[in-house]
């Protein structure tokens, strides 16, 4: 891992958006993250009125580009989130994104008035932008921008602090992580000697061990927001920002090697589809039919969210309404059998082929696709236990996915 990295290199965009997304509708502020030159590598999210009619024109975008690279610029160079006053007059916050002493861009978030009682001075930090490009119906927007008080943004600021620079040093991680396990996943196939392969994967585990970073910062920040949102009888946001932090919990304290409980799986599968449920405005409904009689059941770590995730880029958001996801168990005495069912569109039977044989691209928000999923478990337990995907091809009529767990699995016999 020699050349330099860029933002886009190292964190999923499609995860970061989803992050972005979900944490500017539980907190309540406007969020986007930006390069090393202030220009955006993300979609906004929450966005005011008043900020998207700025950013309509081109003098506008460019003077929000500036203000944006100038927040950033100076809180790196503070080594702490920045308050500032934009172009426009608003309150903006700049967390800087850093790698090993490098600046790789920041996120930029606010687009908020503070409450009359905090008189805080904020310095403006934009760049030739003064007085900033004048439209019509900005003033309106500009009043219409309700209220905050400084000691909400200021939490928010911190929580993506926090949170900002455990996500950069996991990201690293993973890269090492996924880099050396190639080389081991290569190694096993040219040489099938059981040693040297153990030997391979526990040095990846201890070198993904050695970037991660103390998460408590980042769930101690979760759990005051939620306490909050509770106080504040905000019930949704409250569930949903427990929902997050118990999802990141379980993504981040574990190891692509391990193997956890179905009984895992299926709770973080459920925080991610109520998450979903929430940004999509209860579009679509899910339901998890899983007895407690299999909660011990064993199974590689991550293997159901990029299929549940599969539903609902390609079946739930393209259907638009209606839509739902089912998740049962049952058992033939040797094995559970897992079915994932949406009534989406579904997929072409030879596309589905392809898909699980790896021939074309996959992508998914994890990073790990059909075809890894369905390598890791013949890996895991043989060839018997791949993906089984059944569709009809028909609108409406959905796509089912079946996976396979032995009822009684002993990890210290595999591999």
């Amino acid at each position: 891992m020699n050349r330099p990295l860029r933002l886009k290199d190292l964190i999923n965009l499609e995860m970061l958006q989803k992050v972005q997304d979900n944490f500017s509708t539980a907190v309540g502020i406007a969020l986007v993250t930006v390069d090393t030159r202030g220009v955006p590598v993300s979609k906004p999210s929450g966005f005011t009125g008043h900020c998207r009619v700025m950013r309509s024109g081109r003098e506008g975008r460019a003077c929000c580009i500036r203000s944006d690279n100038a927040g950033g610029r100076a809180a790196m160079a503070r080594g702490s989130p920045t308050f500032f006053l934009c172009h426009g007059g608003l309150v903006d916050i700049a967390v800087p994104l850093v790698l090993q002493g490098a600046y790789l861009g920041a996120i930029i978030g606010g687009q908020v008035r503070l409450d009359a009682s905090d008189e805080i001075p904020l310095e403006s930090l934009a760049v030739n932008c003064l007085p900033a490009p004048r439209y019509a119906e900005l003033e309106t927007l500009f009043q219409q921008i309700p209220t905050i008080s400084y000691e909400k943004i200021h939490a928010a600021a911190y929580s993506l602090y926090y949170f900002a620079g455990y996500l950069v040093e996991q990201s690293y991680s993973n890269i090492v992580s996924q880099e050396l396990n190639a080389k081991n996943l290569r190694l096993m196939e040219e040489s099938k000697r059981l040693l040297e392969l153990e030997k391979s994967l526990r040095e990846a585990e201890l070198q993904a061990l050695s970037y991660q970073v103390n998460p408590h910062f980042l769930f101690n920040v979760l759990n005051t927001i939620g306490r909050l949102a509770y106080f504040e009888h905000a019930e949704k946001t409250e569930k949903v920002v427990y929902g997050f932090s118990d999802m990141m919990r379980y993504v981040l304290k574990k190891n692509i090697s391990q193997f956890v409980s179905i009984h895992s799986e299926v709770e973080h599968v459920k925080n991610y589809l109520y998450i979903q449920q929430v940004r999509m405005s209860d579009k679509f409904s899910f339901s998890i039919e899983v007895d407690e009689k299999y909660n011990k059941v064993l199974c590689p770590f991550m293997v159901l969210q990029p299929i549940v995730e599969n539903c609902i880029n390609y079946a739930v958001e393209t259907r638009g309404e209606d839509g739902y996801i089912r998740l049962t168990a049952h058992d033939d005495g040797r094995d559970m059998i897992l079915e994932i069912v949406d009534n989406g569109d579904g997929i072409d039977p030879v596309r589905a082929k392809d898909a699980v044989d790896g021939t074309v691209e996959q992508r998914s928000g994890t990073g790990i696709g059909l075809h890894n999923v369905d390598k890791r478990l013949k890996f895991v337990f043989g060839d018997a236990y791949g993906l089984d995907i059944e569709s009809p091809f028909l609108p409406g009529e959905g796509t089912t996915v079946r996976m396979r767990f032995p009822l009684n699995f002993d990890p210290g016999t595999s591999l």
